[in-house]
């Protein structure tokens, strides 16, 4: 009967995506462990710069964003809003600024959106990374993105339960198993959709929130950070660092950080 495969298929979905759940939990409960221990008491006294801050929120394409936007904001960058990057001033001011200039090449004219892949991988943020692990404020390799993308996949297999016994109840001239189509809704496709639901709920009171990059350590540091509403150039890069593109006011030039109208906002 068609309505057992499609319960083959919510089960399947539904213990294979709580399965990676608990076990990408467990590996960063570890890290998360590993990282206090490395450093007790770091966060007090330690003042994250902007750049930190980026990378402890968003990552290394966060770190990116942030620097085309100070570049652009300080004239010494052109971001136009249908994602092309063309250099005013070759000199960058620091580490992160001559990488941005380096991906976007000696022709000084890019597509934003292979700049921000390429400046990603580069070596100065790798190294900023590296030294926030060091210090136990992030999680080495971005360890944290596995619990994200456990986390949606649960919520995936929800959806697909709920999905799966919908078709079920809908189907015509179909079997529905003892108790007809509302019992057989209820009860062959309740108990996958308890466990997803269950993990979800455990997941929130043990691992959240769900940081893609910072330790508790960097988290607590994160929320410290008060954002001010964003005005001086200073306030939108530090809203930026914090929140990612979506907290640019100006559109045009959160369509340029986003490559133009396809691009990804982050």
């Amino acid at each position: 009967m068609l309505w057992v495969l499609l319960l083959l298929v919510a089960w399947g979905a539904a213990a294979i995506s709580c399965a990676r759940l608990c076990l990408v939990s467990a590996r960063t409960g570890l890290l998360y462990d590993a990282s206090e221990e490395a450093v007790p008491g770091i966060g007090t006294g330690h003042e994250l710069t902007l750049y930190e801050t980026a990378f402890l929120a968003g990552g290394p394409h966060r770190v990116v964003d942030l620097a085309l936007a100070t570049m652009h904001l300080r004239r010494r960058l052109l971001l136009a809003h249908t994602g092309w990057a063309t250099v005013v001033d070759p000199e960058g001011r620091d580490e992160m600024e001559r990488t941005v200039i380096r991906a976007i090449g000696p022709q000084g004219q890019s597509r934003t959106t292979p700049v921000r892949a390429a400046a990603a991988t580069a070596d100065a943020v790798r190294a900023l990374g590296d030294r926030l692990v060091a210090v136990g404020l992030a999680l080495p390799g971005g360890a944290g993105t596995d619990v994200v993308g456990a986390v949606r996949a649960v919520r995936g297999a929800a959806l697909l339960v709920v999905a799966m016994g919908a078709a079920v109840l809908l189907m015509p001239g179909q079997e529905h198993g003892p108790g007809g189509a509302v019992m057989s809704l209820l009860v062959w496709f309740g108990l996958p959709f308890a466990l997803t639901v269950g993990c979800l709920a455990i997941a929130r009171m043990e691992i959240h929130p769900y940081s893609s990059w910072a330790s508790p350590a960097g988290q607590r540091l994160l929320a410290a950070n008060e954002v001010p509403a964003a005005g001086a150039d200073r306030d939108v890069l530090a809203a930026l660092a914090v929140r990612g593109v979506r907290a640019v006011a100006d559109p045009a030039l959160r369509a340029a950080l986003g490559g133009g109208s396809g691009g990804p906002l982050r």
